[in-house]
């Protein structure tokens, strides 16, 4: 049976919202905050639910929340209001567990994606979701970053975060070289002293990482040091280039999973 909350100055409700606005208490709390009810149930296949939020409205438009074996609580209005941070709140909030990030395993899955200061929430979200639709197996962040479970960021990703493990790592361009000595191919996205990308085509016998950089600087040079080679998209002359989420899916396409 759900608690009720009917004061916006709760103690979860207060938790909740901090979630959504600090980075730096997610990360401490390895807990994140989410908004709407299908992005809360793809996120729940994935990811530990810790607690949920619902109005009486949307608890009736879908009874099956109550069934959610986690902390439950029925808010007012009001209160969920606060939640959504606008007037027009969707009702259904989460707050989930981080999935643990483990270099190890993500290495066994053959595929890997390497973000260097991607600061837009979008783009991070976006290149998250291609990752998991191309059949990558995991996500390595510098600092720098946008964080994939802020929540502009888990829009964006279309809840693929909770499926794929990510991990931020102090020095990037220090993660790319122990890649490379462990016999995964790394491979940096540039303009610059690049291939065409279809002279890429591999074979990768001890898997494969594509590295992406910052959607005004790029890469840093030395984490273009740290890689095997560097590969661009060919594009005619009436642009200058891609931002990093359009690029970043045109390069996970491109070195996606077999059988994709």
């Amino acid at each position: 049976m759900a608690e009720w909350i009917t004061s916006r100055d709760n103690g979860k409700v207060k938790y909740a919202c901090k979630l959504a606005q600090s980075a730096a208490f997610r990360t401490g709390e390895n807990a994140f905050f989410a908004e709407g009810l299908k992005l809360c149930l793809e996120l729940e296949k994935g990811c530990l639910l810790k607690v949920i939020f619902y109005t009486q409205k949307a608890l009736e438009k879908t009874p099956a929340l109550a069934e959610l074996r986690c902390e439950q609580y029925l808010v007012e209005e009001h209160v969920a209001e606060k939640l959504a941070g606008v007037k027009s709140p969707q009702g259904v909030f989460g707050v989930f567990e981080k999935p643990a990030g483990d270099l190890e395993q993500m290495k066994r899955s053959g595929r890997l994606l390497a973000l260097e200061r991607v600061q837009d929430p979008g783009n991070v979200g976006a290149l998250v979701r291609s990752a998991a639709a191309f059949g990558f197996g995991g996500i390595l962040l510098s600092p720098g970053c946008a964080d994939p479970f802020g929540p502009k960021a888990l829009r964006a990703s279309m809840g693929a975060a909770g499926r794929l493990p990510v991990l931020t790592v102090p020095h990037l361009p220090d993660a790319l070289a122990q890649l490379e000595k462990d016999g995964v191919a790394c491979l940096a996205a540039a303009l610059y002293n690049s291939r065409p990308l279809s002279e890429a085509a591999g074979p990768w016998p001890g898997g494969l990482c594509v590295v992406i950089g910052s959607e005004g600087q790029g890469l840093s040079d030395e984490a273009v040091h740290a890689c095997r080679e560097a590969v661009r998209i060919p594009m005619t002359d009436r642009v200058e280039s891609l931002n990093a989420g359009a690029a970043g899916s045109v390069l996970l396409w491109h070195f996606r999973g077999e059988g994709l």
